[in-house]
């Protein structure tokens, strides 16, 4: 390539780049161009769009401001109107306040002058009355005193001896009355048995339960407490989680208590500890498996007893719930009475009074055995266990009559059957036989001073013995100062003061002994 010939190619090349150069601008003006004007046909739509939007909005928002003014304004005139009634109505009723006022002071003015006339009058019927007392008065004490010359003894005398011979007589007749209605009573008690045994029960005295809330777990050796304590407790919190109840390790020795108000959680507390001992693993994961296991088998029994008592005594047509807080009983205790061999036994004893009475044995029975179901149903309630035992029985369907029968055995509800006072006196009489129920020894020995010490407030009485465990109270009176007829009215009186003052089971028998020694000596 010569010289001539590379000169004219870079010519040409640089005339491609300048016409390129060229060619680029143009476009990017046009481009530019083009771009604008679109920006400006965009910009003046946006202004355009932003001008109907502003306009609308200011008629919405003058429409909204107009309707609030209405509504304002209406509001503002039926404020006023209800002021403007109200403002009517009070001046109406002051109004006739002021006529009522005025209609009062009217009358007043009428009785003042009608009372002052009235009480001249009374003024001077008072100072003749007073002259005419004064007359009287004179005259009885001119008898009085005629009276006491032919008696030789003064007023207060004879009133005292007249006392004295009448509170004698009265208490003669007193005790020969009650003596004479105690004989009645018994020449006519077979002919007049079913009558009176509905009536009395009515009267029998209800017990108050104490229920055992601890139980005792028995181990062979104090080494197994570290054991069910675990590393810093750890165990023993598992247990109480996992059963509900608390787990009290002492100093007592070779044992753990076992402390909570649900039997049924304590059994199963007491049944884990149990295996988790002979088993010798305790641990966490190891006692909430066998506390589970453990409730699941104590489940099972329950039911199982349920059925078992159910079949026993020959009740059918129970529902399920029912015969399971049945088996529930079989945990729980009053005064150390198990509660299902104390419905058991009131069931039966329904069934035999109903029988002699001619009436409905099987509904007495049914009564008899779920009187105390509301004892073990497992939720916390604030009512008492006879009503709420009636309305469980009303939930599953249970006979008018039965559920009379649970919810009147203390008296919280009226009785309305027969059958109702049956179940309430078999309730006593299963719970106050000898050795059914235990009390605590406080309140028992308690019990048996009050009784003395009740008996020893009657005057005459010169000492008292409880016994037979309190069912017989023994008083020995002084036979110069109390008399046979006064003996007899004396146990009736001590009767009725300790039914109305005492709680017991059963019944006392009262004796009252008056024992009259005459000595003499040969010299």
């Amino acid at each position: 390539m010569n010289k001539i010939d590379f000169w004219v190619m870079l010519l040409s090349d640089m005339l491609s780049i300048a016409v390129g150069i060229y060619i680029g601008r143009k476009l990017l003006s046009r481009l530019f161009a083009q771009r604008e004007k679109d920006a400006e046909v965009r910009s003046a739509e946006i202004i355009k769009n932003a001008e109907l939007t502003a306009e609308n909005i200011k008629k919405d928002r003058i429409l909204e401001a107009r309707e609030k003014y209405l509504k304002l304004k209406a509001e503002f005139e039926e404020d006023t109107n209800r002021k403007k009634n109200i403002l009517i109505t009070n001046e109406n009723k002051l109004k006739q306040r002021e006529q009522q006022l005025q209609q009062q002071a009217d009358q007043s003015k009428r009785k003042e002058a009608e009372l002052d006339q009235q009480k001249a009058k009374l003024d001077q019927q008072q100072e003749a009355i007073g002259k005419r007392r004064e007359e009287a008065e004179r005259m009885r004490q001119q008898q009085v005193e005629a009276l006491e010359k032919i008696a030789n003894l003064t007023a207060d005398q004879a009133r005292d001896q007249l006392i004295d011979a009448l509170k004698a007589e009265a208490d003669s007749r007193a005790s020969s009355y009650v003596k004479s209605i105690v004989e009645e009573a018994k020449l006519t008690a077979t002919k007049e048995a079913k009558k009176v045994v509905i009536e009395t029960i009515q009267r029998t005295a209800t017990e108050h339960a104490i229920e055992n809330c601890v139980s005792v777990f028995n181990i062979e050796s104090d080494d197994i407490k570290g054991k069910v304590i675990g590393r810093e407790g750890r165990n023993i919190r598992a247990l109480e989680a996992a059963t509900g109840v608390e787990i009290i390790v002492d100093d007592t020795p070779e044992a753990i208590i076992i402390s909570g108000f649900d039997p049924v959680r304590r059994e199963i507390a007491r049944l884990s500890l149990h295996r988790l001992v002979q088993d010798g693993r305790i641990h966490p994961a190891r006692i909430e498996e066998i506390v589970a296991k453990t409730r699941k088998n104590i489940e099972d029994e329950i039911v199982e007893i349920g059925e078992r008592t159910v079949i026993d005594l020959g009740i059918h047509g129970l529902h399920p719930e029912l015969i399971k807080m049945i088996g529930r009983m079989r945990f729980r205790s009053s005064y150390g009475q198990n509660l299902l061999q104390h419905s058991r036994e009131v069931a039966k004893l329904c069934a035999t009074m109903a029988a002699e009475l001619g009436l409905n044995a099987k509904l007495a029975k049914r009564a008899g055995l779920l009187h105390d179901i509301g004892k073990v149903w497992p939720e916390e309630a604030e009512l008492p266990h006879a009503v709420l035992g009636m309305e469980l029985a009303k939930k599953y369907k249970e006979h008018p009559e039965v559920c009379n029968a649970i919810g009147a055995h203390h008296d919280e509800i009226e009785m309305t059957t027969l059958i109702s006072p049956i179940v309430q006196v078999c309730d006593a009489v299963s719970g106050s036989r000898p050795g059914a129920r235990r009390e605590m020894m406080e309140s028992y020995i308690r019990r048996l001073k009050e009784l003395e010490e009740l008996a020893m407030n009657f005057q005459g009485v010169t000492k008292c013995y409880a016994i037979q465990a309190g069912r017989e109270l023994r008083v020995m009176v002084d036979a110069e100062n109390v008399s046979d007829e006064k003996a007899n009215t004396l146990s009736f009186d001590i009767s009725q003061k300790i039914e109305k003052e005492m709680q017991y089971p059963g019944q006392i028998k009262i004796t009252v002994i008056r024992e009259m020694r005459s000595v003499a000596y040969a010299k």
